[in-house]
């Protein structure tokens, strides 16, 4: 019975996070080969700049953001660099990201930005501290990281960002100036230690994937599709033996029990229902106080991880987080 009940949870959660993610990108892959193949029609009619002009490293603002990252994510993946001359932390990554961008030859564009120059892409982004890095594949929100890190894992992630530009949207990056140094870096394996985390949770092996999750968050901690992983697995661990009619009563019966409406609100977001999810913790947050107010905004912070920071469901809620405590 356990076991079916997991199976079940978990293919409610597909049906309300990732086909809708699949949709996007799919629909993203369309936009970006219609992008390449005018961007080939203007250069082969002399309309253009030629790849060799593009920089591999540039200073973004607001009236570049569109051209500079939306537009070029369509050829490349962009990497964006959020920081600041006073951040300390800032000045240890970025020479690390500039170096590395210019050694994947073409493969990645950086995009720095200094978030004191360009307060509303930085609020549009929801930064909440520097140094933060991000990425834009074919028009797409990634969060890569946030903090320092250190340069091997650096190029790790650099290196998953890559396949998955490859794999979910069929965006190469080219080698700069035409070369053939990219064409020449080997297709990056498959990550066993993730393949085997995805194994577990789709066989409903709820508590051997979120190990297996932990286990890849442990030596990468901003790998983005562990984390995500591991809040769909524990989403799922948390939802798998509750009685749905029980629960629903118990939070109707008192909007200030809190365990109630975080598990209400669970049940919510694995039923598809994402805007009531996080519509029922934005007003627990907002009714409670102390310990009670703080459990109901790190409840709503692991749900926007399951969703993603780019969906506009989150960021719609994050705003209203904020009207709320702020």
């Amino acid at each position: 019975m356990q076991s079916r009940n997991s199976r079940l949870n978990s293919s409610a959660l597909r049906g309300a996070v990732d086909l809708a993610a699949v949709k996007a990108a799919g629909e993203a892959a369309q936009k970006a080969e219609q992008t390449r193949a005018e961007r080939a029609r203007q250069a082969a009619a002399g309309e253009g700049p030629a790849p060799a002009d593009h920089p591999l490293v540039l200073d973004v603002t607001e009236e570049t953001f569109e051209v500079e990252v939306v537009q070029r994510s369509a050829e490349v993946p962009v990497v964006v660099d959020f920081w600041a001359e006073w951040c300390g932390p800032c000045k240890q990554l970025s020479p690390v990201l500039e170096r590395l961008a210019e050694e994947y030859a073409g493969r990645i564009v950086l995009a720095k930005i200094d978030v004191d120059a360009n307060q509303l892409i930085a609020q549009q982004f929801g930064i909440q501290g520097i140094p933060a890095v991000m990425a834009v594949v074919a028009g797409q929100l990634v969060p890569l990281f946030q903090g320092a890190e250190s340069e091997p894992n650096v190029r790790k992630i650099l290196d998953q960002l890559i396949a998955v530009a490859e794999q979910r949207f069929g965006i190469v990056g080219g080698a700069a100036g035409g070369g053939e140094g990219a064409a020449a870096e080997p297709r990056v394996p498959a990550d066993p230690a993730l393949e085997a985390a995805h194994d577990a949770l789709d066989r409903g092996d709820l508590a051997g994937a979120v190990q297996a999750y932990q286990n890849v968050l442990s030596d990468r901690p901003g790998h983005v599709e562990a984390k995500l992983g591991l809040a769909q697995a524990q989403l799922l661990q948390r939802v798998e033996r509750l009685d749905p009619q029980q629960v629903r009563a118990d939070a109707a019966a008192d909007p200030k029990d809190v365990p109630a409406q975080l598990r209400a609100a669970d049940l919510d977001l694995v039923g598809g229902h994402v805007e009531d999810a996080f519509g029922r913790l934005v007003d627990t947050v907002a009714r409670t106080f102390g310990d009670d107010r703080d459990a109901a905004r790190l409840r709503l912070l692991e749900l926007f991880e399951v969703i993603g920071p780019e969906d506009p469901r989150t960021v719609a809620a994050r705003q209203a987080l904020a009207r709320v405590l702020f």
